[in-house]
């Protein structure tokens, strides 16, 4: 899998590689939603901030395979013919459909934050698109204000995680 001019790991060939991957992943995209917020691009710092939210989402699905395994129990095809179980295909892809049940999953080991920190991170996504609406009608922010404060909010949830998930690599490797 391509994310740029990086090519990722597959979680199915190598595990450890694909976290390190998303954790680099998770930073990058942190780091940039600082920076567009420093410079007043706060729909663009939200969605940073949800695709920073969704590499650890990875990660941390990536630790806890079997998690997964129990919840997707399908075969998928890739697109060069190679068949991989469907916990597999979710691990490495992550699409945005399947976040919020994986989150949901991943709580009963990892706590209910990461469920709700998606649910906030969902919001920012939504708002990325729709921008604010004063009405709440579109968007679940009224003002630029306030997706920004989550921004703030989700990207030090990223940087915590990233650290953890960091220091259980580093163990495992020693």
């Amino acid at each position: 899998m391509r994310i740029g001019n990086v090519e990722l790991a597959k979680p199915w060939v190598d595990e450890k590689g694909y976290i390190a991957a998303r954790l680099r992943e998770a930073l990058y995209e942190a780091e940039l939603a600082r920076e567009f917020l420093r410079n007043g691009l706060v729909r663009n710092a939200a969605g940073k901030a949800y695709q920073a939210w969704k590499a650890v989402v990875a990660a941390l699905a990536a630790e806890r395979r079997e998690t997964l395994a129990r919840l997707y129990t399908g075969v998928k095809r890739l697109r060069e013919g190679k068949r991989v179980s469907e916990a597999d295909w979710v691990i490495a892809f992550m699409p945005s459909t399947r976040l919020r049940e994986v989150a949901k999953a991943l709580s009963e080991v990892y706590g209910d934050e990461v469920y709700y920190v998606t649910e906030v991170a969902l919001s920012l996504h939504e708002y990325q698109y729709n921008g604010p609406d004063r009405e709440g009608v579109f968007s679940r922010y009224r003002t630029d204000k306030h997706a920004a404060k989550d921004v703030e909010h989700v990207v030090a949830i990223v940087e915590k995680y990233a650290a953890s998930i960091k220091a259980r690599l580093d163990a495992q490797s020693k």
